[in-house]
């Protein structure tokens, strides 16, 4: 007796970071400033995060493969992008003279590991795609709020770069909720 495997037939071949068809500025900062460094930090691994955002695509994409491969192709390429705005975090981090740890200060002020307690895990296509577009636009109020404490234009160069890309996934997450429908 033949025994079959079960198969995922989504292939991820050719998929490339979503991201917005603009350069990104040099990864650069004016000076050391362990402050701006801190404030990194909850983007690169805060509850929301960079990291976050990685894990909860990733997630999302791994759950869909196999009913909705379109969808879980867009969502590996926006994860993608996600992964190199933690890179591009990371290296401002260490240019602020900080610390890539997996560390980062939550509002009381206490340091707090990454956990994947910060992620949504819902149970449908339609309410991931509503996390991620929630997530997205937290994000986006974040680096704004980072950018408003922050005085190195060189980072806030940096973080509006990012947020062109937070506000296009958001965009493509819209598109995606149209197609799946109730």
């Amino acid at each position: 007796m033949e025994e079959r495997c079960l198969t995922n037939n989504c292939s991820f071949t050719g998929v490339k970071p979503i991201m917005a068809d603009l350069p990104y500025p040099p990864n650069q900062v004016r000076g050391k400033n362990c402050a701006y460094a801190e404030l990194l930090k909850v983007d690169y691994c805060g509850a929301v995060s960079e990291m976050s955002a990685i894990t909860q695509y990733i997630n999302n994409e791994n759950r869909l493969s196999l009913e909705r491969c379109s969808i879980a192709r867009t969502l590996l390429g926006i994860a993608m992008a996600e992964m190199m705005h933690l890179q591009k975090l990371g290296e401002l981090i260490f240019l602020l003279g900080g610390d890539v740890d997996f560390e980062a200060k939550g509002f009381n002020g206490r340091p707090r590991l990454w956990t994947p307690e910060y992620l949504a895990i819902p149970e449908n296509v339609r309410k991931m795609l509503l996390a991620d577009m929630e997530s997205e636009a937290e994000a986006i109020k974040q680096y704004e709020r980072h950018m408003s404490m922050i005085g190195d234009d060189c980072v806030n160069d940096v973080l509006a770069r990012i947020i062109l890309d937070e506000e296009y996934h958001i965009m493509l997450l819209k598109s995606l909720l149209g197609q799946c429908g109730r």
